[in-house]
């Protein structure tokens, strides 16, 4: 809570039928609808495993019930591995206040009941979350309770508890508990120096009472309150303003946290450590403990979506960014959106590109921002007149809802389907316009600019038709919601990229299809090549510039095994094309085939 202070070559066709076969190189436009839907499935008997999937949607201060709904009929059928909900601890409430955000981030007890909800409902909400499979991770506040400037002894949860005597009974905790002066070497508890060690870790940032987490009963106390939420089932935590915790006391605590229930591994760790401070408190001497936050990464996707998005083709560790498998990495957060230091929501599409950017690039942990609307930089979420957050509701304009533009929770489903993919194809105009694909996997067109880019791209995907995911869900039986992208044979694709816009597609793995051969008898003379074209997507819509090159490894005979839409009836035929481009159609009528079940191989003769 930092606010309050401050070049692709052609493939020959025997190995694209062999990519195939081997159910690597699939188009979106087939993959299932259970998991591309937005209606929730049927939640299951058991808590599922995690789906695998790595990305955090931040849904800052949404209250329990609307965190639930949200993995069930979201994030989880959207393939979001996590999700960020706000600190649930008891905290202080400002008499006669406006309830400012920030009130949450003053904790006066370690009950569950604040102004999201109550204990019970945060339970439900962890349970609903694993049951969608989504993993929950909490923002934890351990560096500090209320200000000792405050005089409110009120709370959401109804703790005892008076913060200008230091006294918070129901932890319990009283003066002994806290830091003072010295050891902070400022009488007046404050920081002035950001890189002196004792000020940032001793002294009090922005007047909130600063723990004296040096003692075992602090300590205690502290791991407790973790392991209650992990008891909840809490799966890891953002560790509020870790800077101001001495490392060797955050690794205490974290070494009495148990490993959590619903995985058995260990928690998710991701601490805010503020750049700008050198060495003991420079964000690398916190990776001992776990990942950080990278503020870097957002302030330098500002620079660049208001600068120039081609410098983005060398955008990683080498500009300064704590190595990937350490960051947890945003375009935005609660406290930079309100500063102006990154982009958001007002940004319009620059934010919306970033954030796709964000998903493709593949680099650290990603979030997606889910906030309020706000118009001053205290202002509470949408709450009601005691402060008690209300439902959201996405269509009121109160609430913006990241996590669900249809671009960016389609994007969750490409990043998913990229990982482990390196960067490739990377094509840029020299300035607003970039695209690149993730292996032969996925691939990504971003328009920074004013005008339209119409321009042939290799993507490095297997020939197809896929599914824009920026402008369309994929449906049942290889339908899109939205237009498609052919890319022919050599693995290019002719795109028009709207201003401020962006096109991405993605293959799959094999859900929802089943393998189907293709052998087609055909004597062929120097320079033709066997093609086959047909009625659904993933044969190219009857296009001949789709249309799929079959492998002549068993001359006269040439075959391949693609994957189609299971239990889908089907028309086909098969083609030559020469080496001047001339195309020649098989003769007769069209083949007819359903895919069933369990695929099936289908013999042919060209037909005169």
């Amino acid at each position: 809570m930092t606010l309050l202070r401050r070049d692709r070559t052609s493939r020959p066709a025997a190995l694209i039928a062999t990519a195939l076969l081997a159910g690597a190189l699939l188009p979106l436009s087939l993959q299932s609808a259970a998991h591309a839907s937005s209606t929730a499935p049927a939640a299951p008997s058991a808590s599922p495993a995690p789906d695998g999937g790595d990305v955090i949607a931040n849904l800052f201060e949404w209250n329990w019930l609307s965190v639930a709904n949200e993995c069930t009929t979201v994030l989880g059928p959207k393939g979001y591995g996590a999700v960020q909900v706000a600190p649930p601890e008891d905290s202080i409430r400002l008499a006669g206040s406006t309830h400012a955000w920030w009130d949450v981030y003053q904790p006066v007890a370690y009950d569950l009941n604040s102004r999201m909800g109550t204990e019970a409902q945060f339970a439900q909400m962890v349970t609903a979350c694993h049951n969608a499979g989504v993993k929950v991770y909490a923002d934890a506040v351990l560096n500090h309770t209320a200000g000792a400037n405050q005089t409110s002894t009120d709370s959401y949860g109804g703790a005892s508890f008076n913060p200008a005597t230091y006294t918070y009974s129901n932890v319990p905790y009283d003066s002994s508990d806290f830091h003072f002066s010295p050891p902070c070497p400022n009488s007046d508890m404050s920081i002035t120096d950001w890189n002196n060690v004792q000020q940032v870790q001793e002294c009090d940032l922005s007047s909130l009472s600063d723990l004296y987490t040096e003692k075992d009963d602090v300590r205690a106390k502290l791991a407790g309150y973790l392991n209650k939420l992990v008891g909840y089932g809490v799966d890891g935590f953002r560790m509020d303003a870790a800077k101001h915790i001495a490392q060797a006391d955050m690794a205490n605590i974290l070494s009495r946290v148990n490993n959590t229930t619903w995985t058995g591994s260990r928690p998710y760790v991701y601490q805010e450590v503020i750049p700008g401070s050198s060495g003991q408190l420079a964000p690398s001497a916190f990776e001992g403990n776990g990942s950080v936050i990278e503020f870097t990464y957002a302030y330098d996707l500002k620079s660049q979506f208001n600068g120039n998005i081609a410098n983005l083709k060398t955008f990683g560790q080498s500009w300064g960014i704590e190595p990937s498998n350490l960051s947890s990495v945003m375009v935005t957060n609660h406290d930079t959106e309100r500063s102006g230091q990154t982009l958001s929501y007002k940004d319009g599409s620059k934010y919306t590109l970033a954030t796709v950017f964000e998903l493709a690039w593949g680099y650290g942990t990603p979030q997606v921002y889910s906030g309020f609307d706000f118009s001053t930089s205290d202002q509470s979420p949408p709450a009601d007149a005691n402060g008690f957050v209300t439902a959201t509701d996405c269509s009121s304009g109160a609430w913006i809802c990241t996590d669900r533009n249809q671009g960016i929770a389609n994007m969750v489903g490409w990043h998913n389907a990229a990982q482990g993919q390196s960067v490739a194809n990377w094509w840029d105009n020299g300035s607003s316009a970039i695209a690149f694909s993730r292996g032969n996997t996925a691939w990504v067109a971003i328009n920074n600019g004013g005008s339209a880019v119409t321009q042939t791209f290799s993507t490095g995907l297997a020939p197809g038709s896929y599914c824009d995911v920026i402008h369309g869900t994929p449906a049942a039986g290889g339908t899109c919601s939205g237009p498609t992208v052919t890319v022919n044979a050599t693995g290019q694709a002719t795109v028009t990229v709207n201003p401020g816009d962006s096109v991405a597609i993605y293959a799959t793995g094999s859900n929802g299809t089943v393998a189907e051969s293709f052998n087609e008898n055909k004597t062929t003379s120097w320079g033709q090549n066997v093609y086959l074209a047909g009625s659904i997507p993933a044969l190219g819509n009857w296009d001949p510039n789709a249309a799929i090159p079959l492998s002549s490894a068993n001359y006269p005979v040439w075959g391949g095994t693609l994957s189609l839409p299971a239990n889908t009836s089907f028309q086909y035929k098969y083609l030559i094309k020469d080496s001047s481009g001339n195309v020649t159609w098989e003769g007769g009528g069209n083949h007819s085939a359903s895919t069933g079940s369990s695929g099936d191989t289908l013999n042919d003769s060209w037909q005169n």
